[in-house]
């Protein structure tokens, strides 16, 4: 079997070695140009290099042939974009240009927006579905309250499917990577009757993972951190010139067993004993090996509908109407201790959630003639959905035990069957937070002349928020008298009635708050292919609520503030050498005020989390982004990111209004500096006497040091990650087998580093792997 192993890899690298040498010999045939994109940042379809946002628009072929599976992964495409990968998806996060939300509570929303065919996701958890039949994706960076307001103080993420075809297609996609992934997927498209195309796909994916997991006893695989995905979606397209209506359905499911987090460094003599590791516990980012017994799990379930219409109405308008109806669950394992059994002076700790968002929505709007000088959006926005959240902890602690000392370990285990000795304190919560939104909105750009215009937006948004939330104090499980544990709290969540709650296990709130968000752009076009921006943005996110399993009232029954950001950039955006070299720039400075943030803090031992207005933070720095087309067929790219994202002023201790020792830190997963640099190249060629293509990329991406956790907890060192891929094709590209390989300097890194290393998240693409990827057309 190991030699079978190298036996494929030296296939695989004979063929990307043997590509890159048939791509290098080919003579560079004539001059091209950097291709246009066509985005919808603005609503409205627009050339990129119009708009003046910082925006990086990516195909859907570019996402297929990086590898792009995910959003992820999507900071090796676009560097200003970092990522939280959490125990589950309800808790995992995107980062744009250092400021995301991270929190656990349901009655939180992201600071970075995701839109997916016009749909605005309630929760980031959502976004993580696999990316599969995508037309292009659009990374807004900096607030897009204006258009898009819904959780847009940050950023946005746009994603837009691919549509109906005229004639019938057909497409199958098969690969198979090192470690047992395989991935397919398939789709049809073409016409149904007049005026109207279809498009249906479907995928499935599977992995078991990068992580051996080596507790006794055992029943599942001993590979964790892999995952199982399937999907399906349909699209009705309806167009007969003045009408456009666009009916989508999906389905996803992702059973992962993810993501069991490692231990890199000594818990102590015992404790490494107990974990009994294979290469030793202080491994860092090179550990692969767990003993848990309990295997991480998080199973999603997502479905909706969306309706996407155009009319054109008095003779140069278009209304647009859009219906979004989401129903998304996440079902969560937990192993919390990160060890194969309780022994005395450390317990088990061990959860299982369920949350659900419904969610509907509405937007209207008209546009006007866009080609004209003078030109303007308005409509209006209605949002809403129902989130529930059940939540179970259960431990095992003992302090004494009448088992003997494991001669092996040094450890002396709790003895499940002494129920006197042996403690088994348990607490469930159960949470129901509702949110409202509705807005009105417009905005209008007026060019003065071929080379200056203005553009101002303007929107008024009201966001209502209530929640109630029940936990009975913990007790033991075993008997039913109070029992607390590593958090598991000994009060209700309405609080004890001396410490001024309610003396109850309800918990309620409900906040409100109306804002008015906008912007102003400036903009001058010296010449045809260069475009000046300068631009003020005010973004805004609703008021929240700090619901989670260990809400306890009245601390965690106030109100959480809106947040708002103001933003400033001066942008260009430019094409010369006959629109051979593309080259855009950004500068910024946006400041949050009231911005939310999660904080950890201990709770009888155990980490949990607290949301807060953490108070004022600033992200100043630069984007550059870089294309060239020096040949046909040569296409190089890149991009540098630097962001400067601290906290100006934490808020200061309530009793003693003492500053806080975090002003001044940097924001989690904010790394200074982020770049890559790649090139692809294709061009025909003929083998055996047959005519052929050749498909050669390779990309390096390199992300700077970071910290996990506030207050610059959880440091990140930085890394790089070289990948390439080369293919073949025949002449008409019916069909392409590309040989795929990551990372290939074989760099080690981690995710996220919580509780000072004894928890790292290790990706799958930490290692080099290698595989092969199958395309057909018909």
């Amino acid at each position: 079997m190991q030699s079978s192993k190298f036996h494929n890899r030296n296939l695989i690298r004979a063929a990307l070695l043997g590509g890159c040498a048939a791509a290098l010999g080919f003579s560079a045939p004539a001059m091209a140009q950097v291709e246009e994109i066509v985005v919808t940042a603005q609503k409205v379809e627009e050339n990129v290099q119009d708009v003046p946002i910082a925006i990086t628009a990516v195909s859907g072929d570019t996402l297929t042939a990086a590898g792009t599976n995910s959003l992820e992964n999507l900071g090796q495409l676009v560097p200003s974009v970092t990522f939280r990968k959490g125990t589950t998806n309800a808790n995992s996060a995107v980062v744009l240009r250092g400021v995301g939300t991270i929190s656990f509570s349901i009655a939180a929303e992201p600071s970075v927006s995701t839109v997916v065919d016009g749909v605005v996701l309630s929760r980031s958890g959502q976004a993580f579905a696999d990316l599969v039949e995508i037309e292009r994706l659009e990374v807004l960076r900096g607030p897009q309250g204006t258009l898009f307001g819904k959780n847009a103080s940050a950023g946005l993420i746009n994603v837009v499917s691919k549509g109906g075809t005229e004639t019938l297609e057909g497409e199958f996609t098969a690969e198979y990577y090192e470690g047992d992934e395989v991935r397919t997927r398939g789709t049809i498209s073409g016409p149904l009757a007049e005026n109207l195309t279809f498009r249906a796909n479907a995928f499935f994916g599977k992995y078991k993972g990068n992580i051996t997991n080596v507790a006794p006893f055992q029943t599942r695989d001993s590979k964790i951190n892999g995952y199982e995905h399937i999907g399906f979606r349909g699209l009705l397209d309806f167009d007969n010139g003045p009408a456009r209506i666009k009916i989508i359905a999906d389905y996803y499911e992702a059973d992962d067993d993810c993501c069991g987090e490692v231990t890199g460094v000594s818990r102590g003599a015992v404790l490494n004993a107990e974990l009994n590791l294979p290469l030793g516990v202080a491994q860092g980012e090179n550990q692969r090996f767990v003993s848990h017994n309990l295997v991480t799990q998080s199973l999603d379930r997502q479905w909706g509908l969306t309706v996407n219409a155009d009319f054109d109405v008095f003779n140069d308008h278009v209304l647009s109407a859009i219906y979004g109806y989401r129903n998304w669950n996440n079902t969560e394992l937990r192993e919390g201790d990160f060890l194969p059994r309780a022994i005395v002076g450390t317990p088990e700790l061990h959860d299982r959630g369920f949350v659900e968002t419904d969610q509907q929505s509405l937007e209207l709007r008209l546009a006007s003639d866009q080609s004209k000088a003078f030109k303007y959006q308005v409509g209006g926005f209605y949002w809403k959905s129902e989130n529930t959240q059940d939540f179970t902890r259960q431990v095992v602690s003992c302090t004494t035990s009448t088992l003997p000392i494991d001669p092996v370990t040094g450890g002396r285990p709790c003895n499940l069957t002494d129920t006197v000795n042996t403690l088994f304190p348990t607490a469930t919560s159960n949470s129901l937070v509702n949110i409202e939104n509705y807005a009105v909105f417009g905005q209008a750009t007026y060019d003065f002349t071929d080379w200056i215009g203005l553009t101002v937006g303007l929107r008024w948004t009201h966001d209502s928020i209530d929640y109630a939330h029940r936990r009975f104090p913990g007790v033991n499980r075993t008997t039913g008298l109070p029992a607390t544990g590593p958090g598991i709290s000994g009060a209700p969540a309405g609080g004890t009635i001396a410490g001024g709650g309610n003396g109850t296990v309800l918990s309620t709130g409900s906040s409100s708050n109306s804002n008015f968000s906008g912007k102003a752009v400036l903009t001058v076009k010296p010449t045809e292919d260069v475009m000046l921006y300068g631009s003020y943005t005010r973004g805004y996110k609703g008021p929240a609520f700090n619901v989670f399993f260990n809400h306890t009232a009245p601390t965690n029954s106030v109100p959480i503030d809106e947040e708002t950001s103001d933003s400033f950039e001066l942008g260009i955006k430019s094409q010369f050498a006959d629109n051979r070299i593309q080259l855009n720039a950004t500068a910024f400075q946006v400041t949050y005020d009231g911005f939310q943030a999660n904080n950890f803090v201990l709770l009888n031992g155990a980490v949990v989390t607290n949301l807060t207005n953490a108070g004022t933070v600033r992200s100043t720095g630069f984007e550059l982004d870089a294309l060239a087309n020096p040949v046909d067929g040569l296409d190089l790219f890149a991009s540098v990111a630097y962001a400067d994202a601290k906290v100006r002023r934490f808020n200061p201790n309530p009793l003693t209004n003492a500053p806080d020792a975090r002003n001044g830190t940097k924001l989690p997963l904010a790394p200074e500096w982020s770049w890559n640099i790649g090139a692809a190249y294709e061009t025909p060629f003929n083998i055996f006497g047959a005519d052929a293509k050749v498909y050669v990329r390779t990309s390096y991406n390199h992300v700077g040091s970071q910290f996990s956790d506030l207050g610059e907890s959880g440091p990140i060192d930085s890394y790089g990650l070289w990948n390439a891929s080369v293919g073949y094709s025949d002449a008409d590209d019916n069909w392409r087998l590309t040989f795929i390989m990551k990372n290939i300097t074989d760099e080690s890194y981690v995710l996220l580093n919580t509780s000072a290393g004894q928890r790292l998240h290790i990706p799958r693409d930490a290692d080099r792997y290698m595989g092969a990827s199958l395309r057909i057309r018909i």
